[in-house]
C-alpha cells in the first residue's frame, strides 16, 4: 500500500492510527468496553475475510498470542482470536493493542504503516453483520492486554465538509449498492463525505455506531456538545448526549425504530475518508434481501 493511498485518521499519546482511502473506521460501532469509552478504533480495510491484514500503525513486535476460545456463534467463525503487542516507533512509552488478524509476523519484527502482518479473521467476537476490521488500542507498556485501561484516541480525520444538514425529514431516499445475506449497502440520494450528518443542539454532527442494537453511538463534532442535548436524525429524536471528549461525543440511544422500505432493519454507521455508505442489518440473517440497484425509503418511527 502506497503513501498516497493511506490517510492518518487518529492519534493517541503520540501514535498515528492510519486508514486506506477506500476504507472505513470507527471509534463507537461495537458493544465493547474501549468503544464506550474512546479508547478503541476499529480499521476497516475493504477487504475480505482471509486476504492480506496491513498495519495500520507502525512499531515493534513485542508479543503474540492467541486469546478466547469461542463456541457456535451462528455463523462460521475463527475458534480463536490473536493478540499482537507492537512497541510504537513513534512514542516508544507506548504499546499498540491489535485484534482481529492471524499473525504472519514474529516477535523482534518491526513493521510499517501499510505492510502485512498477517490475514483477516473472522473472529467470535464479531457479530454475523461483522466486516474484517483490524481493532487498535494505544496502551502503556504495564497493561496491555486488558480490556479496559487503553489511552483514549482523537480524531484527525477532518469531518467539516461532510457536516450539513440532511434536509428529509421522516425519510431519507437511496440505492442499493450491494446485497448479501447478512447485510446490505445503501447509498443515500444526497451528496454526502465522510459520515452521515446529524443534528446536535444548534450545531451539525457524523454519526457512528450500531443503532439501536448497541443503546448507545458516537457523533463527532468541530464544536462542544452539552450532556442532555437530544441527537435528531431525519427530524426525529435519536437520543441524548451522555459524554464528550474532544471533537466527539457518546449518546445514548432512544426508543427509536428504522424501516427500509416498510421492512424494520438496524443501521450500522461508519467514518470514510472517501464517500459514505450505509449498512441496514436484518433481525436475522436472511430476513430481509433487497435487490442490487434497488431504490428503497429509509424511514424512522
Amino acid at each position: 500500500m502506497s503513501n498516497t493511498d493511506i490517510v492518518a485518521v487518529a492519534c493517541s499519546e503520540g501514535v498515528n492510527i492510519y486508514c486506506p482511502r477506500d476504507g472505513r473506521l470507527s471509534f463507537f460501532n461495537s458493544p465493547y468496553f474501549p468503544h464506550r469509552n474512546y479508547a478503541g478504533i476499529d480499521i476497516y480495510l475493504n477487504l475480505k475475510f482471509g486476504e492480506d491484514a496491513l498495519s495500520p500503525v507502525s512499531g515493534e513486535v513485542v508479543a503474540i498470542r492467541e486469546v478466547n476460545f469461542f463456541e457456535d456463534r451462528g455463523f462460521e467463525h475463527s475458534k480463536v482470536d490473536y493478540l499482537i503487542i507492537l512497541r510504537s516507533l513513534e512514542n516508544k512509552e507506548r504499546l499498540i493493542k491489535i485484534l482481529h488478524v492471524k499473525p504472519e509476523i514474529k516477535v523482534g519484527d518491526k513493521i510499517a504503516v501499510g505492510e502485512r502482518i498477517g490475514t483477516l479473521i473472522r473472529s467470535g467476537f464479531f457479530d454475523f453483520w461483522t466486516d474484517p476490521h483490524i481493532h487498535v488500542e494505544v496502551r502503556e507498556p504495564g497493561n496491555p492486554i486488558r480490556a479496559r485501561g487503553g489511552y483514549r484516541i482523537r480524531r484527525l480525520i477532518d469531518i467539516s465538509k461532510g457536516c450539513k444538514n440532511l434536509l428529509s425529514r421522516g425519510h431519507v431516499e437511496g440505492v442499493v449498492i450491494e446485497s448479501r445475506h447478512e447485510y446490505s449497502l445503501i447509498a443515500l440520494n444526497n451528496d454526502l463525505e465522510i459520515g452521515i450528518p446529524v443534528n446536535v443542539g444548534d450545531g451539525v454532527g457524523l454519526i457512528e455506531g450500531g443503532i439501536p442494537h448497541y443503546g448507545f453511538f458516537g457523533v463527532h463534532v468541530d464544536f462542544i456538545p452539552k450532556p442532555g442535548e437530544k441527537v435528531i436524525f431525519l427530524g426525529e429524536n435519536i437520543g441524548s448526549v451522555k459524554s464528550v471528549f474532544d471533537g466527539m461525543c457518546l449518546a445514548e440511544v432512544s426508543s427509536v425504530r428504522f424501516s427500509l422500505n416498510g421492512k424494520p432493519v438496524r443501521l450500522s454507521l461508519y467514518l470514510s475518508p472517501s464517500k459514505p455508505v450505509m449498512k441496514v442489518i436484518p433481525q436475522k440473517a436472511g430476513d430481509i434481501r433487497f435487490e442490487r440497484s434497488e431504490k428503497v425509503t429509509l424511514s424512522i418511527s
